[in-house]
């Protein structure tokens, strides 16, 4: 062993529960914004196994913007934090959990406040995602809706059923 060498980053705590998250995805976006549908696609893969994750979404032209996020955690297991920055130059850090099926991302920011929840489906290969922001801390609209759908779909083992 090289006595150099330099020990990986080990996480507080793990985010095997995003696991569900990793790999390729179709996405299909709509917004109050845009005339129709728009399409994409994303992907998640470790960064720091278990304790780093990498979210990369992109954007036909004329849709949302192409974005990165680095999603991770401190000691507390329950909430991640998400660091997001996009095309624009825009960054913003959200919370986000997943749990029973739910996947959840807000922030809450005096101005523009954003919340996602996401329903994944049972056999994990679409996630469908409703949008809302308020500019008041009351009002919510529809922000972005997006269905993320697995670009190869996983087969569940029926030995586990």
């Amino acid at each position: 062993m090289n006595e150099h060498a330099t020990p990986s980053p080990q996480p507080a705590s793990s985010l095997a529960h995003f696991e569900v998250l990793l790999g390729e995805w179709n996405t299909v976006g709509t917004h109050p914004a845009f005339l129709s549908p728009v399409h994409g696609h994303t992907s998640f893969a470790w960064l720091v196994d278990g304790a780093l994750l990498l979210w990369r979404f992109n954007w036909e032209r004329g849709g949302p913007p192409n974005a990165l996020s680095v999603i991770g955690h401190d000691g507390s297991p329950e909430t991640c934090s998400m660091l997001y920055s996009d095309e624009r130059g825009v960054s913003r850090i959200y919370q986000m959990s997943l749990e029973g099926g739910v996947w959840k991302m807000w922030r809450d920011v005096p101005g523009f406040s954003q919340r996602v929840t996401g329903t994944v489906s049972s056999d994990g290969n679409t996630i469908t995602c409703h949008g809302e922001l308020s500019r008041d801390g009351t009002h919510w609209e529809r922000d972005l809706d997006v269905t993320y759908t697995r670009k190869q779909a996983k087969v569940l083992d029926s030995r586990l059923s």
